[in-house]
């Protein structure tokens, strides 16, 4: 992330606004279940809400930095940090009655990378498991947050299919100003 954009995601004002839209949006009408996987966590203002609502979090982090400053954080409490790229993660097949991430997806450098990533979250998450999150749309005010950052916005049209093709089912997408969530399950 470059400096402004890990600012704004650190700041006060961003947790203020994963607590009141972001988090209430995406997670609308879901039962996530017990066993929680977080995908790029970030600075965490997710995962401080996110571990209320499950018996245990597991989060995966890329950045070394941000996994042991998370670490910090949540130490004592039901979480569990792990410094792993979730395009390969070390974890064990069906572990998880949920996969949530929130704006990551155009973190991952590109589209092939991303379908890697969501046929991972597929072999981690148990059957009848949900997969849930939400990415922000592309705006001219979205590219210049991201100069000289990695930026590969997802389409929320072509969203679905990509998914259905890592094996999901039970594909929805809804959009509003700036910003799509999903949600899908996997089969069984």
């Amino acid at each position: 992330m470059n400096l402004i954009h890990a600012w704004i995601c650190n700041s006060a004002g961003w947790r203020r606004k994963v607590a009141q839209e972001v988090l209430p949006w995406t997670l609308e009408g879901i039962e996530l279940g017990g066993e929680l996987l977080e995908i790029g966590p970030g600075y965490g203002a997710t995962t401080e809400l996110l571990c209320t609502r499950a018996s245990h979090l597991t989060c995966v982090e890329l950045d070394e930095r941000l996994a042991e400053r998370l670490r910090h954080r949540t130490a004592g409490r039901n979480v569990t940090v792990l410094c792993q790229d979730a395009i390969h993660m070390r974890l064990p097949d069906a572990a998880f009655d949920g996969v949530l991430c929130f704006t990551m997806l155009h973190h991952v450098p590109s589209a092939a990378l991303q379908d890697r990533m969501l046929a991972e979250v597929a072999r981690v998450l148990r059957p009848g498991g949900t997969f849930a999150g939400r990415d922000s749309r592309y705006s001219l005010r979205f590219r210049l947050l991201h100069l000289f950052d990695t930026m590969t916005v997802v389409d929320p049209e072509g969203f679905p299919e990509r998914l259905r093709a890592a094996g999901f089912t039970g594909v929805q997408i809804d959009t509003a100003p700036g910003a799509f969530r999903f949600r899908a399950r996997k089969p069984g």
